[in-house]
């Protein structure tokens, strides 16, 4: 359910920007903070591959995605439920990782870019666009790394 609603997040915050915000439009929200552009990206990560043409772009960027998704969908299904019948952290992680490569993966598919629009600059420091996929991919795998680390740093006190 996390997943799903990552990905329908997604795709509507995506769809009110299509429709209403024109190709390179910039609304500023908070001035010499935050500003929403409408922007494409054709390829992966920070547009990785972006500038490739032709159809190999297209099928790795493709692939890469499909690739990742299978393995998020099978690293879930095989995650054991807590005592309760919950999630864990990981479950939860992996539920906003799967969510984001969903949405994105949707774009690619149908659109063939992803569409971008949270724009983040700071004394001079701009920030690549980005979406509400590409957020949840972030903190997934953020939480993702934390759980390792505080994992693996209490087995090494508990071993003491």
């Amino acid at each position: 359910m996390i997943a799903a609603a990552v990905a329908g997040l997604d795709r509507a915050t995506k769809a009110w920007v299509e429709r209403s915000v024109s190709m390179w439009e910039t609304i500023v929200v908070i001035p010499g903070f935050f500003q929403i552009i409408h922007t494409r990206n054709r390829g992966i990560v920070f547009g990785l591959f972006s500038e490739a043409e032709g159809i190999w772009r297209t099928l790795i960027v493709l692939a890469a995605a499909a690739v990742a998704l299978l393995v998020l969908v099978i690293w879930l299904w095989r995650l054991p439920e807590d005592a309760s019948g919950k999630l864990n952290y990981t479950g939860f992680a992996l539920a906003l990782l799967l969510g984001g490569a969903a949405g994105n993966l949707y774009d690619r598919l149908f659109q063939g870019a992803v569409t971008d629009f949270l724009d983040f600059h700071l004394a001079g420091y701009h920030w690549p666009a980005f979406n509400l996929a590409d957020s949840a991919i972030t903190v997934g795998a953020g939480v993702l790394l934390a759980e390792l680390l505080l994992t693996r740093r209490s087995a090494q006190n508990g071993s003491r």
